[in-house]
């Protein structure tokens, strides 16, 4: 008989040692999930519980997560944002593990200072390549430095707004709900479209320059500085 996600409701409710039930995915997300989204459940315990034995069912319907309370911590860290925006539907910790899940949707200033830096100079990196092998004639290698680029810039646009970057499938969810602070959602999304469409290199140079001059009032100025006489070309003609 297939465990199914009501099965897997009831008997946590009924369980003692489940200390929370939280959705993760799309079923989190109001109006993201489609007739073939099944639900990814964690279930969170303080001791022994009969729900172990089914840690790791991955059905078409439910994918079931058991994990101790005290081991939610080493959750890698690409899972944060689903666990931001996760849904909890138990939470018997007196709200801890409440305020776990929504911390995850803060990154630590100085930590996220620290890795902007870094994922700041891969999106010149990338977007340097694109412009360069557009220019020689490499259109092919051009437009996948363009498509990494994009990679990079939302995850550095994103971490510099102290959140963890939305899944693919929940950027433009995200935005609508929670847009990036001095950035037109309509105008950046209809950018990056343009970019992964065609690797259009004015585009990605005028993207670059409104990258360029919010990173230097963040304090990224010595990343972009370091780039030399290379910036020229990353910018818009006549800049």
């Amino acid at each position: 008989m297939t465990f199914t996600f009501d099965d897997a409701i009831r008997a946590a409710e009924n369980d003692p040692a489940v200390v929370g039930l939280f959705l993760i995915g799309s079923h989190s997300m109001e109006g993201l999930a489609t007739e073939h989204s099944d639900h990814d459940l964690f279930v969170v315990t303080r001791g022994e519980t009969e729900l172990a034995r089914h840690h790791g069912l991955r059905s078409p319907a439910l994918d079931l997560n058991v994990i101790a309370f005290d081991e939610l911590a080493a959750i890698p860290s690409y899972v944060d944002y689903a666990l931001a925006r996760s849904r909890v539907l138990l939470d018997r910790t007196g709200g801890e593990l409440t305020a776990f899940l929504e911390a995850k949707g803060r990154l630590d200033p100085q930590t996220a200072f620290d890795r902007a830096a870094e994922i700041l100079d891969g999106y010149a990196n990338y977007m340097f390549r694109s412009v360069k092998n557009q220019r020689d004639g490499r259109v092919l290698a051009g437009r996948l430095d363009a498509a990494d680029s994009i990679g990079a810039l939302l995850e550095l646009l994103f971490t510099m707004d102290l959140r963890p970057r939305p899944y693919n499938k929940a950027l433009e969810w995200e935005l609508e709900r929670r847009p990036l602070p001095g950035w037109d959602t309509a105008a950046l999304l209809d950018d990056i479209q343009r970019i992964i469409d065609t690797g259009d290199t004015d585009v990605q140079r005028r993207l670059f320059a409104e990258v360029e001059a919010k990173a230097r009032n963040a304090g990224h100025g010595k990343v972009l500085d370091e780039w030399g006489d290379n910036l020229a070309i990353m910018r818009p003609a006549g800049s």
